[in-house]
């Protein structure tokens, strides 16, 4: 009996945090309802320039590594593949939609150690950045295996570097 009272208070303060919590993830999609949609994936996509598995972290606000993009699925964290064509880059996410970055929509990308509540070695994370309407993000992607890092980001840069000319030959 003399346990009672201290587990019923726990389990109501439980219940209130995650009240709380349920209450800010809505507020976030509502104050994130103008973000664009995605970009539809390509019916074909080229052959991979480069692939691998890993975890996809989330999406955030260009340089803001805590303001986690909630809508569209981007701020939850699951198993994924990221695969790098000359359309663009594709990551298949586990139990959420694919997010497909159009080559013309890339801007950037690095390695970092952390963002949005995972941190790992220092530059264990593919941080991509991309425009979605008119709003940069940036998307965070761990590899399952050290090594596919380094040829994800060497086909990321050669496809980032590669986009303006492939838009000035077009004559976009």
């Amino acid at each position: 009996m003399d346990r009672l009272l201290p587990g019923l208070l726990m389990l109501s303060l439980a219940v209130i945090v995650i009240a709380l919590l349920a209450v800010g993830w809505r507020n976030r999609l509502r104050r994130q309802a103008d973000v664009d949609p995605l970009p539809a994936v390509p019916a074909e996509l080229g052959v991979p320039l480069a692939a691998a598995d890993g975890q996809y972290v989330a999406s955030t606000t260009a340089g803001d590594w805590l303001d986690r993009i909630a809508v569209h699925n981007l701020g939850i964290r699951t198993n994924a593949g990221l695969s790098v064509h000359a359309e663009g880059v594709l990551i298949e996410r586990s139990g959420a939609g694919p997010v497909f970055i159009p080559t013309a929509r890339l801007t950037g990308v690095r390695q970092e150690s952390g963002m949005a509540g995972k941190f790992v070695e220092k530059d264990g994370l593919l941080v991509i950045s991309w425009m979605l309407g008119t709003r940069e993000l940036d998307s965070g992607f761990r590899t399952r295996h050290a090594d596919d890092k380094t040829i994800l980001l060497n086909a990321l840069q050669d496809l980032i570097s590669a986009a303006p000319q492939a838009n000035a030959d077009s004559g976009k």
